[in-house]
């Protein structure tokens, strides 16, 4: 009963929220502060979080064996539905091709972008830290997942007089955390409320504009989405995990919402953990694995964003690309994604890293800036939702009876 309470708290949240903005633009500054002090809450607790949850989950797995197994079909899952996800937005924006006829006076000229990307190769390369305490500093997802991965292995290798101490420490951290995160929880709707409306006052005078000339173009990609969201990983719960998707949905409202409002699955992590656990059963000892990887290199919803607005460039600039050049666009699409930071606005960095992969004007960018917030915050719902329906997924193949 408490998780509808506050599955309709959020609700209300959004809808006065977006009144708000729209309506009193000029008020909005005296709530924005909730929605910051909510995204620093949750951002607070992330890495402790992942680091305890990690290391609590790789000790519960045990033997290398054990380990390797989830590993290889946790990561399966997450390349699988990312490929899905990219083919779904290539058919369908060959199909609709809402770049054609595009204003590109529309256009912003965009700084920057390709100084801050780095190559698949060296995305790989930092996933080892050279200072964990750095890394942790900084909120290094990729870093720390590794080291955490590391130390719960390393942790169950040593003798028992060690071992036992070192497990229970992590096992009560986690606790901890959780019990916080629960606390979080409670002011969401508040949280929510500042940053909705904050969003809403920035764009209410340009609302109508930004969706009459880039309609095609949004249509697209939540179709896509949609698509993605709806039936492919529903029918994949259902079909390898022998899941109710329905079910699952319910109880992943919350962080579904939450994902919405801050466009930031690192963010959302805390939440989704809790709900995957609490809710559809499914052990901290695979959510805790799959859950934090999920959030680091599975990008279902940025992925298809980042294929549909590349071939939307092209179009729009009148560039016919040949097959041989949009099965790069998804190979590079694909590798892009796993190294995407669950942040907001960092699916613009990687465009431009598939934009130079063949041979389009970075500038190019600047044609979806306007429309990119309202997207984000539909494609991140899209990469939690992924992550959760992963965790039920993997939960079932290691003969786990959940509550779906």
């Amino acid at each position: 009963m408490k998780k509808l309470q506050l599955h309709w708290q959020i609700l209300i949240a959004l809808i006065l929220s977006v009144l708000f903005g729209m309506f009193f633009p000029q008020y909005v500054k005296y709530v924005e502060w909730m929605g910051t002090l909510f995204l620093r809450a949750l951002r607070m607790i992330i890495v402790p979080l992942i680091f305890s949850s990690i290391v609590s989950g790789v000790t519960g797995i045990g033997s290398a064996q054990n380990l390797g197994r989830m590993s290889l079909k946790t990561i399966s899952y997450y390349l699988l539905t990312s490929l899905f996800a990219i083919v779904t937005g290539l058919i369908l924006v060959n199909i609709i091709k809402p770049g054609i006829g595009a204003d590109l006076g529309f256009s912003k000229v965009v700084e920057d972008l390709a100084a801050t990307r780095d190559s698949f190769g060296q995305t790989l390369l930092k996933i080892v830290p050279t200072n964990i305490v750095e890394s942790m500093a900084n909120g290094d997802l990729p870093a720390i997942i590794f080291f955490a991965i590391f130390f719960g292995f390393f942790a169950t290798r040593v003798i028992p007089e060690y071992k036992e101490p070192v497990v229970t420490f992590f096992n009560a951290v986690f606790e901890i955390m959780m019990k916080i995160t629960m606390f979080v929880i409670k002011f969401t709707p508040l949280g929510i409320f500042g940053i909705v409306s904050g969003i809403m006052a920035e764009n209410a005078g340009n609302l109508l504009n930004i969706f009459g000339r880039m309609g095609a173009y949004m249509l697209t990609v939540i179709a896509a989405l949609s698509i993605h969201a709806i039936i492919t990983l529903p029918l994949l719960m259902r079909i390898i995990g022998n899941a109710n998707p329905l079910k699952h949905a319910r109880g992943m409202s919350v962080p579904l919402l939450t994902a919405f409002s801050t466009s930031s699955s690192s963010a959302t992590l805390p939440l989704t953990m809790e709900a995957v656990e609490k809710n559809s059963g499914v052990s901290n000892k695979t959510s805790s694995f799959v859950l934090p990887l999920g959030a680091t290199i599975n990008m279902d919803g940025t992925a298809l964003y980042q294929c549909i607005a590349v071939l939307f460039i092209a179009q729009a600039y009148g560039v016919d690309l040949s097959f041989l050049q949009q099965i790069i666009v998804i190979i590079t699409t694909l590798l892009a994604s796993i190294g995407a930071a669950g942040i907001p606005m960092a699916g613009l960095v990687i465009i431009t890293v598939i934009l130079s992969a063949v041979g389009l004007p970075l500038e190019g960018v600047g044609l979806i800036l306007a429309v990119d917030r309202p997207l984000d915050m539909i494609r991140t719902s899209v990469n939690v939702w992924s992550d959760a329906c992963g965790a039920v997924i993997i939960a079932k193949s290691e003969g786990e009876t959940l509550n779906v």
